[in-house]
């Protein structure tokens, strides 16, 4: 299970339920903060959150296969991985997280935010995420480090290649729509449109946990 920007395995899915919900199903939990996040170390150097993806990759099992959650930008690097290694996962659900998968572009106006906090000319989504990244546990410095690291944008050719069956989850009010692109670039995947959810509520919806669950096979 792999968190969202400027929050943690703790705030994202035990916090929510998921955890005690999945082991009560038998299933094990493997969680994971990355770097800058939760109980992770928090360098403030953009280079060394280059390879960040190798967080997820450390908590995968020597054998076999997972099924892996992940939330916004947690989504978009684990889709990353799975693209990359495909044979290491058994099913993906990812969440809060559409076409914008494929976009270029950086993310230094968020950075800044994050970094100084926002002001009368921060849009909206800058605001909120400033709001978040002011939670307890979490360093500004660090989580602007992590914008600023080095990443590009995934292709629908790269996720052709995660041939295992996807789950994909937003909220009908999530500022990442569209998501059909995301959608139709796997080979095997299910769309669940939440009504009258945002970015931010989409992990503790229950209609997202009640998804999740029948798709695991975990009720």
């Amino acid at each position: 299970m792999v968190h969202g920007f400027a929050s943690s395995f703790e705030l994202n899915w035990r916090e929510t339920g998921w955890v005690d919900l999945l082991s009560d199903a038998g299933r094990e939990v493997i969680g994971v903060d990355l770097l800058g996040h939760g109980s992770a170390d928090k360098p403030h150097d953009p280079s060394a959150y280059d390879h960040v993806e190798d967080d997820i990759r450390a908590a995968l099992p020597e054998e076999g296969q997972v099924d892996a959650v992940a939330f916004s930008m947690g989504a978009r690097i684990l889709l990353g991985v799975a693209a990359a290694e495909p044979h290491r996962f058994r099913s993906l659900i990812v969440s809060g997280i559409g076409a914008g998968v494929f976009a270029t572009g950086g993310s230094s106006d968020l950075a800044d935010t994050i970094e100084h906090g926002s002001n009368d000319e921060t849009s909206h989504i800058g605001r909120l995420f400033s709001q978040f990244a002011a939670g307890s546990g979490n360093d500004r410095q660090a989580l602007a480090a992590f914008l600023r690291r080095k990443t590009a944008p995934l292709t629908p050719e790269q996720l052709g290649r995660i041939t295992c069956p996807v789950l994909v989850v937003i909220g009908d009010q999530d500022f990442a729509l569209p998501v059909e692109p995301l959608v139709e670039a796997f080979p095997n995947a299910k769309l669940v449109v939440l009504k009258g959810t945002d970015h931010f509520a989409t992990p503790k919806d229950f209609k997202f946990l009640d998804a999740a669950l029948q798709f695991l096979g975990a009720t």
